[in-house]
């Protein structure tokens, strides 16, 4: 649908508020959607199935079409996004899956990289923090992909409880301040990006800045959809390092 349909579309909902038009924009925006489901997916390393966050963010695209005022003026796309995103991460706080052995697993993987880095003086290679587990390199991985879930959503979940905040009455951030610190925070990621190993930087950027979707970062890297996802996430734990609470800025540009 084009842009002037779109809007249209908008007014005439707005002055009708008619269940067929609304039903009319659920599906307009449906992809918007998939977009941030897909987001905290990658994220959340795959622990939940993206079909499932497709379902939760649809309530929260219908919340926002019912609450969205269109008659002002704002994006209605940064405010849905937010409201697919809350909705999303309501569900999962629901969710009591993440085993007590794999929060186990996170504790001896961080305490191994810090032993590593202490003795070492270096940023942990995976063989390394492998060898300090006691473990071969594929149970390493396979490790690193179950905590992924584990850390992903701890952080995504911190995230989310400020969701709600981010908006003002009329549905858009209230801080005039807001792009200027993010613009200052992203000067600081592309600092932290250049501590990255090469794989890594392929996976950010392709993810980030050139948005491409999983599938195709591993299409083009030659790896699979579940590696890309590892590698990811190792990378955002070096950035965290070197960032702390700041990484959260990678998922709000």
């Amino acid at each position: 649908m084009k842009e002037e349909e779109r809007n249209a579309l908008w007014q005439t909902y707005e002055k009708k508020r008619d269940p067929s038009i609304r039903e009319q924009l659920i599906m307009e925006y449906v992809p918007l959607v998939k977009v941030v489901a897909g987001r905290v997916n990658m994220y959340l390393g795959y622990a939940v199935e993206y079909e499932d966050l497709v379902s939760y963010g649809i309530f929260g695209l219908i919340d926002a079409i019912d609450k969205f005022n269109y008659m002002k003026g704002n994006k209605f796309e940064t405010y849905a996004s937010l409201r697919i995103r809350g909705s999303i991460l309501d569900q999962i706080r629901k969710l009591d899956w993440i085993p007590r052995s794999v929060r186990q697993k996170q504790k001896q993987i961080e305490t191994a990289i810090i032993n590593i880095q202490a003795n070492t003086g270096k940023q942990a290679t995976d063989e390394e923090i492998a060898s300090e587990l006691g473990i071969d390199l594929d149970e390493y991985y396979d490790w690193q992909g179950q905590v992924t879930s584990l850390s992903s959503l701890d952080e995504y979940l911190d995230m989310g409880n400020d969701y709600h905040g981010a908006e003002s009455k009329n549905g858009v951030s209230s801080e005039p301040e807001a792009a200027f610190e993010k613009q200052e925070l992203k000067e600081k990621l592309a600092q932290a990006f250049e501590s990255l190993k090469e794989n890594e930087r392929k996976v950010i950027s392709l993810y980030y800045y050139e948005e491409m979707t999983i599938k195709e970062i591993s299409s083009i890297l030659e790896l699979s959809e579940s590696r890309i996802s590892q590698i990811h996430t190792k990378a955002l734990m070096r950035m965290k390092q070197t960032l702390g609470d700041e990484i959260r800025i990678m998922f709000s540009v």
